[in-house]
């Protein structure tokens, strides 16, 4: 399956034509599947060859090196997590995947003593903020769209409870599959948009609008982006938050991936927008701040293997 693809080369705030052309793709592609392939969004080739580097070492170092790291609470929602520790899907077995989380970078510890290494740790840092420049270009190109001031949603993303995530999925190591275990059980994301740096394994499915999985084609320099729960609520649903899911690599190759989760700072109120009201779509979601949905959402998926 090839989701919609938009080039951000043109991207450019004094152009409003060239904004508009792009804000018309982007808002054909998040009404009709909530999936989008962005390509030259600012983040340097270079860089993600490192992280992925660094994920990759990371994941397949020393075990005592990850059990430093380790996860602490839902709340601080930073370190490392290892095989079936967080169930995506709720309803489902355990995910069969490992995980480094780090929310809230620019504000983080240094001296945080679950940093792999101080070279780990700035590269992370850097990556992050080029990740969040790229995600303030997406929200200036949505916001115009829904006729906002281009940083309506900026101004709401801070950092607070926006996360970078490594992950792995193995292709050995786990000696039984449970009936429907996954790499990564279905679900929708909970914030704004994410932003998905995937190898060329393969794994990430989408449920499409006829409640079929559909395969979502790698393409090579592009980055997949898709909007999540407190967007479909600001947009009164015109944008939607779709189910996704990453199959199991028990038996294939393994799979590395890169996450950035851009969601709102804690005490942001997510209201339906007038913009996406009308007498034949009234207000269907009540107003929530966006720490509260999003930690809801953070605790149910670990069933209580951490505190809050």
């Amino acid at each position: 399956m090839k989701v919609p693809a938009i080039d951000f080369s043109s991207y450019d705030e004094d152009q409003r034509d060239s904004m508009v052309a792009i804000g018309d793709k982007l808002d054909s592609a998040l009404s009709e599947i909530g999936f989008m392939s962005i390509s030259n969004l600012g983040i340097s080739t270079e860089l993600l060859d490192q992280v992925f580097a660094a994920s990759r070492a990371f994941f397949k170092g020393d075990a005592s090196v990850k059990a430093a790291s380790a996860y602490a609470s839902a709340a601080e929602n930073f370190g490392y997590q290892g095989l079936c520790e967080e169930h995506l899907d709720p309803d489902k077995p355990a995910d069969l995947k490992e995980t480094f989380t780090m929310r809230n970078l620019l504000q983080h510890p240094v001296d945080d003593n679950r940093w792999p290494s101080p070279e780990f740790r700035d590269l992370m840092i850097s990556f992050y903020q080029a990740c969040l420049v790229g995600a303030y270009k997406v929200q200036r190109v949505m916001a115009s769209t829904l006729d906002l001031d281009p940083n309506y949603f900026v101004q709401h993303h801070s950092g607070e409870n926006v996360s970078l995530r490594l992950l792995y999925y193995p292709a050995s190591g786990v000696d039984q599959i449970a009936p429907d275990q996954l790499g990564a059980g279905a679900h929708t994301d909970y914030g704004l948009l994410t932003l998905l740096f995937q190898d060329d394994v393969g794994g990430l499915e989408v449920l499409d609008m006829e409640n079929q999985w559909q395969a979502v084609d790698y393409v090579e320099s592009a980055i997949v982006v898709n909007s999540g729960d407190l967007l479909e609520r600001w947009t009164n649903g015109q944008y939607r938050s779709t189910l996704h899911r990453v199959k199991p690599k028990i038996g294939h190759r393994e799979r590395f991936s890169i996450v950035m989760f851009v969601d709102p700072d804690s005490a942001t109120s997510v209201s339906v927008l007038e913009s996406c009201i009308s007498e034949s779509n009234p207000a269907r979601f009540e107003p929530i701040t966006a720490g509260e949905h999003v930690q809801q959402r953070i605790k149910a998926s670990h069933q209580g293997n951490f505190p809050g």
